[in-house]
């Protein structure tokens, strides 16, 4: 599970990095929003990239140093089953998330952007629930919980979930700000979540 763990956060980050260098490259702009300095979105982003880096830091440093104690390990659910689960959830949300963005082709942004509005989803998988790659991440984030369960994963858990509902409402206020009837029609039909 160390291996796994820091391989495959270390395997996200290269590939959502070099995914949106290469959409960068080829369309000229970035697909990556931060929002206005000290907006909900840009403290969003900022938080969720905290932790993102401190998960990365933990994970492969577990490969090489013992640093368990530190994490708050909760040996209680550390064992076979559970971690199995959490990495089953792992990369089926890791998939998720990649079907979801493929899915939105053109259209996926990360964050609010304020010059996009050529098309708005709502079919697929956007007809069951308006925040499916959010709650992909959350499916991630209780995964990494599992296949790592402890202090540090639980706070992990509780600040990204926090911060993806938090977030959700800013994107669905900028849609509702860009769309208008439209969103509002799309709103009252389909659920936030599920």
């Amino acid at each position: 599970m160390r291996y796994f763990l820091g391989i495959f956060f270390l395997m996200i980050g290269l590939q959502f990095t070099s995914r949106s260098l290469g959409l960068y490259a080829r369309m000229g702009y970035s697909f990556i929003h931060y929002g206005r300095q000290a907006s909900a979105g840009w403290w969003h982003r900022h938080i969720f990239n905290v932790f993102r880096a401190l998960i990365l830091a933990a994970v492969v440093a577990r490969i090489f140093v013992d640093i368990d104690p530190w994490l708050g390990v909760l040996d209680a659910l550390y064992y076979g089953p559970v971690l199995v689960t959490g990495m089953v959830f792992l990369l089926f949300s890791f998939s998720l998330v990649n079907y979801l963005q493929a899915y939105m082709h053109e259209e996926w942004r990360s964050g609010v952007d304020p010059k996009q509005g050529r098309h708005l989803i709502t079919e697929g998988p956007f007809s069951r629930s308006r925040n499916p790659v959010f709650l992909s991440v959350m499916l991630g984030q209780l995964g990494f919980f599992l296949a790592l369960p402890s202090i540090f994963s639980l706070v992990c858990l509780i600040a990204g979930v926090t911060v993806l509902i938090r977030q959700a409402k800013v994107e669905e206020k900028a849609l509702a700000d860009l769309f208008g009837d439209p969103y509002e029609a799309y709103r009252r039909r389909v659920p936030r979540w599920l």
